[in-house]
């Protein structure tokens, strides 16, 4: 059935948005993007996390009849997008090697009496016989691809099982197909567009910002003390911590331990049963900061996670948006942290340098890598640099570590005019190592292969350090002061900012700590915590909510924001609803939650307000 604007699909879909998930009206983007499902197209949609990516598949499947199939990467995403589902009255089921045999023979069953309404599935199941005639006879409608850039073989998160998926559709019938992810740059569309749908899709391609997240970075000085320091002021409140190994995350998680945080480790070398336990307590527990390697983080979809902190240097800006965007999907504040250094770049490098991918795989990489570093390095906005890196424009943020004033600048100008001869004088063939080393009169090698300790800039900043001059290339970059050249992106050149610098017609703030370790532990500032705006009457009042959603979930032993997101105690806490009908006002109160928890938090809100007079 096509839709037209005010359709009685997209009708029932925003009634549904309201009578079932409790929400008053869409978010930006969620209504385009269901219209044109209800039109029968196939939809990319790439929308950043905590916009509601998931509503735009969701929602269909229960405005409109026919099944709904989820391909999901992780067991863990199902078993709590389904646990959430069914909280809200939805007729949601899973088909996963966690379950047992007969959980997925029961599953099977409603499948063909057609009683779900979605059934979430991981891609390699597709592979067992008989699962797409199953799905057609459970009246395959829809077939919702989550986490789509996972389709990329040369992305931080690829699933070769996604290859598959194309093929899969054809079996099912053509289906009409959504994909949906929060990361994918131009490349990355391209290759979800070319091989996961069998027709040209339409793409949906929304504002990367996520305003509610802090973002802040430092040069690694002392590490654990710095993340000590840092989630300090989130005690009580649940956070990631990101490391490069192991062994890492387990020191870590000891040392926060210690100075009593809740601290966990997580790691793909955990004993299964002890690793799946901590995901649990992290799940279901306010307050646990677990410490994991970045295999942790892809099936969490904790909405309360108020902030995500890296020990190391992520993979790539894709893993780093990737990773942070875990923090504050409830679109409260929320803090970041990333710590750096040198070896974090070195080690970096090594690892593409011998990566058995192709060359030319490689030289992407490297791009990828130095606006990653640019992003560590810029004197300038930090959410600017990052959703440059994105191909979208923007104005300082007022909400990172650079806008604060936390970094001390200076007039780079002659600095910049020396990095800038120095690449004009070698063509723009050169890399920022290379640059420091002409600049520092350092004659490697390769600085007298290509006689460029002849040239004019070969010592002129021997006033500063290798490290200084690289930080300050990697500035230019981030202020695109320089750039690669369009036509040949093997060769950097000047933009027509950098022109204007070089030619002194303009000044360029620098960072003054660029290259050097920081002499002292700074505390990072943080974010506010979600409850400060409330007066101090309705902080013990949210504070008596949580007790009484924790003790809720315990008893129910599902994670505490299935029961209310923190979202909704903060409305509660606010509005102080005294009946039913108020209470339906509040955001995310749905009609199968006000029918199980209604009453309960009415008489906490009562009890509370009787207790204050």
């Amino acid at each position: 059935m096509n839709a037209q604007a005010g359709s009685p699909d997209l009708d029932a879909a925003r009634e549904a948005l309201t009578r079932v998930f409790g929400f008053k009206a869409f978010r930006p983007g969620q209504e385009e993007i269901l219209d044109a499902v209800f039109r029968g197209e196939d939809v990319l949609a790439v929308m950043p996390t905590g916009s509601g990516k998931s509503l735009c598949y969701q929602l269909p499947a229960i405005a409109r009849p026919g099944l709904t199939i989820v391909v999901s990467p992780l067991i863990a995403l199902m078993r709590d997008q389904v646990r959430q589902l069914r909280a809200h009255g939805v007729a949601a089921g899973a088909l996963n090697s966690s379950n047992s045999g007969a959980e997925n023979l029961s599953v099977e069953r409603a499948i063909q009496e057609r009683r779900l309404q979605l059934v979430y599935v991981a891609p390699e199941r597709f592979a067992l016989p008989g699962l797409a005639e199953l799905f057609r006879r459970g009246g395959a409608r829809l077939l919702a691809i989550d986490e789509a850039h996972c389709i990329s073989q040369w992305g931080h998160d690829f699933r070769p099982e996604y290859l598959a998926l194309r093929e899969i559709v054809g079996d099912l019938g053509g289906v009409q197909t959504i994909a949906v992810t929060a990361t994918a740059d131009a490349p990355t569309r391209e290759e979800i567009a070319d091989k996961l749908f069998a027709r040209p899709p339409r793409l949906f391609l929304h504002s990367f910002d996520r305003p509610n997240l802090r973002l802040a970075m430092r040069r690694k000085a002392n590490a654990i003390r710095q993340i000590a320091g840092f989630i300090e002021d989130h005690r009580g409140e649940s956070g990631i911590v990101y490391c490069s190994s192991r062994k890492r995350t387990e020191k870590i998680a000891e040392a926060l331990a210690s100075i009593g945080h809740r601290a966990i480790a997580y790691h793909a070398g955990m004993d299964a049963e002890l690793r799946s336990a901590h995901q649990d307590e992290f799940q279901q527990a306010d307050g646990v900061v677990v410490v994991a390697t970045v295999a942790f983080g892809m099936g969490i979809d904790k909405p309360d996670v108020r902030f995500v902190c890296h020990a190391d240097l992520p993979q790539s800006i894709e893993a780093y948006y990737q990773e942070i965007g875990r923090a504050g999907r409830d679109g409260l504040p929320a803090d970041t942290l990333t710590l750096w250094g040198e070896d974090d770049i070195a080690w970096r490098r090594k690892q593409i340098l011998d990566s058995e991918a192709p060359m030319a795989r490689k030289r992407v990489e490297e791009r990828k890598l130095e606006a990653l570093i640019a992003l560590c390095e810029t004197p300038r906005c930090r959410r600017q640099t990052l959703l440059a890196a994105f191909g979208e424009p923007s104005k300082p943020c007022g909400n990172c570590d650079v806008c604060a004033g936390e970094t001390k600048l200076f007039n780079g100008k002659i600095e910049a005019q020396k990095v800038m001869s120095a690449i004009l004088r070698t063509s723009g063939r050169f890399f920022a190592h290379h640059i420091a080393n002409i600049l520092t009169g350092t004659a490697t090698e390769s600085i007298r292969r290509h006689a460029h300790d002849k040239i004019k800039t070969f010592g002129a900043g021997a006033d500063r350090t290798p490290a200084e001059w690289r930080s300050i290339f990697h500035q230019l970059h981030a202020s695109e002061m320089i750039g690669r050249d369009p036509d040949d992106e093997g060769r950097w050149r000047l933009t027509e900012s950098g022109e204007r610098v070089l030619k002194g017609e303009s000044d360029i703030p620098l960072r003054v700590d660029g290259g050097q370790k920081p002499e002292r532990d700074e505390r990072a500032r943080v974010a506010r915590p979600v409850s400060d705006g409330l007066t101090i009457e309705a902080q013990s009042l949210f504070a008596a909510l949580k007790a009484k959603r924790l003790e809720l979930a315990r008893a129910e032993r599902q994670p505490a924001y299935v029961i209310f997101a923190d979202r909704s105690l903060i409305d509660m806490a606010t509005l102080r609803p005294s009946n039913e009908d108020e209470m339906r006002m509040v955001h995310g109160v749905g009609e199968a939650k006000m029918a199980r928890y209604g009453d309960i938090f009415l008489r906490v809100i009562r009890r509370h307000a009787e207790g204050a007079r």
